[in-house]
């Protein structure tokens, strides 16, 4: 049987986005477990690996068992879409010991011999002191494993929210769920998931929070039992562009027509993005960019949305052509013809 989030009238109304550098932060942690993951993020794990070894992991992959529950506690849905990892690791440091004790013995019961084994009775045994050292170690995993990288992630991340914010304005929360990942239905006011097991829950005007994740691809994870908000995590867009250098995939003759640098900002444009993204994704100064970003939206290349303090730059329809479609249509004139 799938999973089901059940809507009332006024759960529709409390839908919203959100980011989580502590999510990421958890799910980074489990890739490094997980071969299967592996090959969507290989430049990130040859740069973390050293530093990554250093990091005595086993307490959190104790409680991430390959099939089964993962404590709430230790990822509470965030207050909104610019929390910040410091104000997400409060909430994880306040977590009441009762409840960490029953969400952690719920997770070492997914995972055969770990309820009795010596690290797991201990902290069954002191639930607060787990609490303080689960949260000391996911936020040195932070520092390692995430926090350089945080700027690119970011960037994904919002991305994604700026596109499937434009899908749900154009479509309603139909053409939204229904886009989010394939194992997601939208089916008379009910959020289908198509995954093992059973769940439904009734969101009772608590709304939901959509999450999008990389480092959590390409699974969707969904639950989050009472107290916390019901969450749907699912698979950010882009993630094949997420660690690779945009500069590569210049056609050439696309350069020869727009100039190098400037068709290097338009291929780098495969998902949206801020000035200071794309400088540094590029090496380029930000004040460069801005004048590329200028001269591409004036000749009707891009679009600018406001995101928070940030703003995001995408391509038109005629800029996705020209970047995506170039080969074969820019002839050595630099002119646009047939192929």
């Amino acid at each position: 049987m799938p999973f089901e989030l059940r809507f009332g009238e006024g759960d529709l109304l409390r839908c919203r986005f959100a980011l989580s550098p502590r999510w990421e932060t958890q799910e980074a942690v489990r890739t490094l477990q997980r071969p299967g993951r592996h090959g969507y993020h290989l430049p990130w794990l040859r740069g973390i690996r050293a530093a990554a070894a250093e990091l005595d992991l086993r307490p959190l992959w104790l409680l991430m068992p390959v099939r089964g529950y993962t404590p709430d506690f230790l990822g509470p849905p965030p207050l909104g879409p610019a929390t910040g990892f410091e104000e997400e690791m409060a909430a994880v440091r306040a977590t009441d010991p009762a409840t960490a004790r029953a969400e952690i013995g719920r997770a070492l019961r997914d995972t055969p011999g770990a309820y009795g084994s010596p690290l797991g009775r201990a902290m069954l045994a002191d639930p607060a002191r787990a609490v303080r050292e689960l949260a000391d170690l996911t936020e040195a995993a932070w520092r390692v494993l995430v926090e350089p990288h945080w700027p690119r992630l970011r960037a994904l991340l919002e991305a994604d929210l700026v596109f499937h914010s434009r899908r749900l304005a154009e479509g309603g929360l139909e053409a939204l769920f229904n886009g989010l990942h394939p194992t997601l239905t939208w089916r008379d006011g009910t959020l289908v998931i198509d995954r093992p097991g059973q769940h439904v829950r009734e969101l009772d005007g608590q709304g939901l929070v959509l999450m999008p994740s990389a480092f959590g691809w390409p699974e969707v994870v969904s639950g989050f039992d009472p107290p916390w908000q019901p969450t749907v995590v699912y698979p950010a867009r882009g993630i094949a562009g997420l660690w690779g250098g945009p500069a590569a995939r210049t056609p050439a003759a696309l350069a020869r027509l727009l100039g190098r640098a400037r068709a290097d900002v338009l291929c780098a444009l495969e998902e949206p993005a801020a000035t200071t993204d794309l400088a540094r994704r590029l090496g380029l100064a930000p004040s460069t960019v801005s004048e590329h970003l200028s001269a591409l939206r004036g000749a009707g290349l891009l679009l600018a949305h406001r995101h928070g303090h940030r703003v995001l730059y995408e391509r038109t329809p005629l800029g996705i052509t020209l970047a995506t479609g170039a080969t074969g249509t820019i002839g050595a004139t630099g002119t646009i013809g047939q192929p």
